[in-house]
């Protein structure tokens, strides 16, 4: 194993993101180009064969895609083989353990269709889809990884069963992967994607999952992915190129009824639930979306809210924003807000001590309070519930910027003309 700090050629490692049987992956730095990295190194014992790895150099340079990771460089150093590979922020599978809405789950499901798609058109079968292999980068790019087991199609395919044993395919498993057993093994991936559920053998329907599944989707994908994950080769899609072409002409017809039923909406004149609704929401968002940084949705009503807040000012639903993507440099392990690296505890939830990762402190233009305690003192950022620096918990109610109102129950500052709960106490709120 390697160590933080240690050079490894031009390389310095930072730290170990991935063991696995055959190799380790590290995050590093480009001493020269100055830029971060991600490391893969074989482990070094008699299991372990170097042809493999160099396969998959050799099969990732072929394919150019902005949905496939890039090989950036290949080489011997140190008499360690090592690839270095582009750095993203996270894998698929840790994005799947969170909230994530559906119009973003789309968006990923079209770009790990099109990555295998590509891989598809240039007769490579990649023999190991999985959430793990596909890498999150920023503005939610994703890429697919790890072609170590992939195999180029020919007349007569000679390859392992090699793969993952929770999303492979039943033929290939036996030895007799195909163009089918991605598409098979990337259905179960976009199943997991969508109900929160991997089925299990024997994949009979309904599966596990399924009433999560239908709740979000509309039926024409359920039916897309049951077809991708059919026992039988023979009636699932061909390979990714098929079910991409599928999936856009869902993606097409949906777009189509959406903007039918908006014009019909403007010519009735009527305005349903849902549209006086977004429309409140919007009004909410031109006065309080700076002082309230409500970035996120309610993972319920899909209203707007923001990490403080402690329950939805529209529905009621605690934590609110469980799951969401923290505009903070680090998140908390217990309630899944976002939090700073040198905090102490984490300034919105209450328990055990947040592991602090720095001993530096950095400055932010949103501390505008101090903590009551006299030795402590430190800066606090509006409706925190607790001193990320000594825990002690805010006795002073927050105002709201703009708006003279406060809870009846908890005394902090409401929007009473939008919200039906107070977002600190879920207190009813009156109307004025």
């Amino acid at each position: 194993m390697l160590r933080a700090r240690q050079k490894l050629g031009k390389y310095r490692i930072v730290a170990r993101i991935a063991k696995g049987p055959l190799a380790e992956v590290y995050s590093a730095v480009d001493t020269i180009q100055k830029q971060k990295v991600a490391l893969k190194i074989p482990t070094r014992d008699d299991s372990t064969d170097e042809d493999e790895f160099l396969h998959e150099v050799r099969v990732a340079t072929k394919l150019r895609h902005p949905n496939i990771l890039s090989v950036l460089n290949a080489s011997y150093i140190d008499d360690r083989f090592v690839i270095a590979m582009e750095l993203g922020e996270q894998s698929l599978a840790d994005r799947i353990e969170r909230r994530m809405s559906t119009t973003r789950a789309i968006d990923l499901a079209g770009q790990a269709i099109a990555a295998l798609a590509h891989a598809h058109e240039h007769k490579i079968i990649h023999c190991d889809i999985k959430p793990e292999n596909f890498i999150l980068f920023p503005n939610n790019q994703l890429k697919l990884a790890d072609f170590g087991f992939a195999k180029v199609s020919l007349r007569t395919l000679k390859a392992s069963g090699s793969g993952t044993i929770d999303y492979i395919a039943p033929e290939q498993a036996m030895g007799r992967p195909k163009f089918q057993s991605d598409v098979f093994s990337l259905g179960l991936v976009l199943y997991r994607l969508f109900s929160g559920k991997l089925p299990e053998w024997p994949f009979e329907w309904p599966l596990l999952g399924y009433a999560q599944l239908t709740s979000r989707v509309r039926p024409e994908f359920v039916e897309m992915l049951k077809k991708a994950i059919q026992l039988d080769p023979m009636k699932r899609y061909p390979n990714a190129v098929a079910m991409q072409a599928d999936f856009e002409r869902l993606k097409s017809h949906a777009r189509q009824q959406k903007k039918t039923r908006g014009r019909g909406t403007a010519k009735s004149g009527r305005a349903n639930g849902s549209t006086w609704r977004r429309m409140q929401w919007r009004e909410f968002q031109r006065h309080y979306r700076q002082t309230l940084e409500t970035r996120h949705q309610c993972r319920r009503c899909e209203g707007p809210v923001a990490e403080s807040m402690q329950d939805c000012p529209w529905c009621g639903t605690d934590n609110p924003a469980r799951g969401c993507e923290s505009h903070m440099p680090s998140t908390c392990p217990r309630c899944e807000r976002g939090v700073k690296k040198d905090w102490d505890y984490c300034a919105w939830c209450y328990g055990p001590g947040f592991v602090q990762e720095t001993t530096r402190r950095y400055p932010d233009k949103r501390y505008t309070a101090h903590c009551a305690n006299k030795r402590c003192h430190g800066p606090l950022m509006p409706f925190m519930r607790y001193c990320p620096w000594c825990r002690t918990k805010v006795k002073r109610p927050w105002k709201l910027l703009g708006s003279k109102k406060k809870c009846t129950s908890c005394d902090w500052g409401i929007a009473d003309e939008f919200w039906n709960y107070c977002a600190w106490c879920r207190e009813p709120v009156r109307k004025s």
